[in-house]
């Protein structure tokens, strides 16, 4: 009997990817053969990386995993789900107003292709880092170092 492929798509603008991404990420990798990290691109928005810069950010993060992959996309998340095969959309929530945000998306991502969301709370220690925190420390020439996975660039 062939055991189906279990994916997750787990997906953000990541702008930047964060030791919070990287986080939640790391603890839902035992529970997949294969998670798609989508790169969201949202041409109204402006962002301090473009989308080939995050990509390849993200994909040097994780080259050593076979496992992840990273792809970018500019439609809908349950779209981008849907060409993956995913069973799980992963989302991190950091706050309640995340967990209200997230738990809205959740329900419509169900709606709309039958694909459930796990929510997963980041840890306590994480809590506070946000890629718009990174982004406004960058700007002001601080070290984000200690924010992002280890080997990330900062420029």
């Amino acid at each position: 009997m062939n055991k189906e492929e279990r994916v997750a798509v787990f997906a953000g603008s990541f702008d930047p990817f964060t030791i919070g991404h990287y986080d939640i990420v790391t603890r839902c990798l035992p529970l997949f053969d294969r998670i798609v990290i989508g790169v969201g691109v949202n041409e109204s928005k402006h962002y301090m990386f473009d989308t080939n810069e995050r990509v390849a950010r993200i994909s040097d993060v994780f080259a050593s995993e076979h496992r992840i992959e990273v792809k970018d996309y500019g439609d809908l998340t349950i779209d981008l789900a849907q060409r993956e095969k995913a069973h799980y959309i992963i989302k991190g929530v950091r706050s309640v107003k995340d967990y209200e945000y997230e738990l809205q998306q959740a329900d419509i991502n169900l709606r709309l292709g039958g694909i459930e969301t796990l929510l997963l709370p980041a840890r306590p220690e994480l809590a506070s880092i946000s890629s718009s925190m990174v982004r406004e420390l960058m700007h002001f020439g601080r070290d984000v170092t200690p924010f992002l996975p280890h080997g990330s660039k900062t420029h």
